[in-house]
């Protein structure tokens, strides 16, 4: 097992002297998941991404595989209607990203010919795909330099360079600054950091229960050797879902996932007994293009 990097108290961290200990320990630690496997290519390392935002990876899991087997290029998701996408995410939340995938599965076979697009530049511009996408894709699948900050990420280096327990609430320019400087020089190297740094948030520098003693860079963390001072930011933001609209449209879209038929408004009146949410819920799934209102008061998922 690599231990912990040692230097003497009270040193933070040169910023190069990060990389070698998180990459090391990234290659004895790194669980095996499907998307890291060379036989995943690029189109299974996007629809991970996909799905990974603001889901675990145990749930993820058995979608993921379900998904990749259904559909192992993005032609064949091109080809299905787009509510298949929907109703194949099941119980993943977020659905939209079922859309935005199923949307840039189209444009990746009309524009690039059925292959996931190497360049960023092309990557950004797919319908669904943002800055963090773009750059995870780059970088995973195909080994490019690229800042790549998700949650984690954004912890570990709130923690390990700017001294404070969590990042602010939304990604600042200061956080990207600050992931390109991190960045090693050689493309391979630094695909690997972007790879290590966010396993190593996810397993060891945890928003909380933090595992100090488990991290590589333990001995150059600002945050630790400051003595590990309180959030004293704006209050972090919980996530709700109980008694929501997200609650309520997750209940009406498993009743058009479990449907093989149009289904009339009186069974999806049943899963919510509030008529006033109930019908928010069902015109936002609508103007979300998740649900297609047909003639009779029939819905259905989208089928184009």
């Amino acid at each position: 097992m690599t231990a912990p990097t040692k230097t003497p108290e009270n040193a933070p961290a040169e910023r190069t002297d990060l990389h070698e200990p998180v990459i090391d320990w990234f290659s004895e630690h790194a669980r095996d998941l499907p998307w890291r496997r060379p036989e995943a290519g690029p189109w299974g390392v996007m629809v991970s991404e996909f799905m990974l935002q603001q889901t675990p990876v145990s749930r993820v899991l058995p979608v993921y595989e379900q998904w990749l087997a259904r559909w192992p290029r993005p032609a064949d998701l091109a080809e299905e209607a787009p509510g298949e996408a929907v109703r194949a995410w099941g119980r993943l939340g977020y659905p939209r990203r079922a859309l935005r995938l199923h949307g840039a599965a189209v444009a990746i076979t009309e524009r690039h010919g059925g292959d996931v697009p190497t360049a960023h530049a092309q990557l950004l511009a797919l319908p669904g795909i943002g800055e963090y996408t773009a750059a995870a894709v780059a970088s995973f699948a195909y080994g490019q330099r690229h800042a790549v900050l998700d949650t984690n990420v954004r912890r570990v280096f709130a923690r390990a360079v700017a001294g404070v327990q969590f990042p602010p609430n939304a990604t600042t320019a200061a956080e990207r600054k600050l992931a390109r400087t991190l960045l090693p020089e050689q493309d391979d190297t630094a695909a690997r950091w972007a790879a290590a740094s966010m396993e190593l948030g996810a397993l060891v520098c945890t928003a909380k229960n933090e595992e100090c003693h488990r991290c590589p860079i333990a001995a150059l963390c600002a945050w630790r050797l400051a003595g590990k001072p309180a959030h004293d930011g704006p209050p972090r933001r919980g996530q709700t879902y109980a008694g929501t609209d997200r609650q309520v449209r997750g209940k009406l879209l498993a009743v058009l996932r479990d449907a093989v038929a149009p289904v009339p408004q009186a069974a999806l009146d049943r899963v919510w007994d509030e008529p006033v949410q109930r019908a928010r819920a069902l015109d936002g799934l609508v103007s979300d293009g998740l649900v297609e209102p047909l003639a009779g008061g029939l819905y259905r998922l989208p089928a184009g």
